[in-house]
């Protein structure tokens, strides 16, 4: 089919510090939960209701992964562009068995962190977007924030 579309957008809160594995070249991969609620009022009693979904996020951008590493933590907002994958594998006895994820790799992945960079809460807005195949930002925004560190793709 042309002309699909495989983008998902969660924005929410980290459920737990980041998973920050490495790959045997070196290359890091950031696992993460976030959680996201639904909040409604019950016809019926009247009460408030809660639900909360947990999307399981893998984040296989270097910079990025190093953002996440450095800077989140569990309860950090954070809003996130990505793409839906299923992974299959088999476990112990045979069984297929099925994940899906969100996938945070190329050039059309983001990350913006809701809360301040030391998770104080505080209402700012740092946004992460992939460089380009040159290196560049995608987006000339994100050079204009007042943060005070500079992810690598920044010269």
């Amino acid at each position: 089919m042309s002309g699909s579309v495989n983008k998902a957008i969660v924005l929410g809160n980290l459920c737990a510090d980041p998973d920050i594995r490495r790959t045997q070249d070196g290359r890091p991969i950031a696992n993460v939960t976030v959680a996201t609620n639904e909040t409604w009022k019950d016809k019926s009693t009247g009460e408030r209701r809660e639900k909360a979904e947990f999307h399981r996020v893998v984040i296989f951008s270097e910079g990025l992964c190093k953002v996440a590493e450095n800077y989140l933590r569990k309860g950090s907002k954070v809003y996130l562009e990505g793409q839906i994958a299923t992974r299959k594998w088999q476990d112990q006895s045979g069984n297929d068995r099925y994940s899906t994820e969100i996938v945070l790799q190329g050039f059309d992945s983001k990350l913006v962190m809701l809360d301040g960079p030391s998770g104080d809460r505080s209402p700012a807005r740092t946004s992460y977007d992939e460089p380009d195949a040159a290196g560049h930002p995608a987006s000339s925004s994100a050079l204009d924030d007042d943060i005070p560190f500079a992810p690598e793709w920044r010269g």
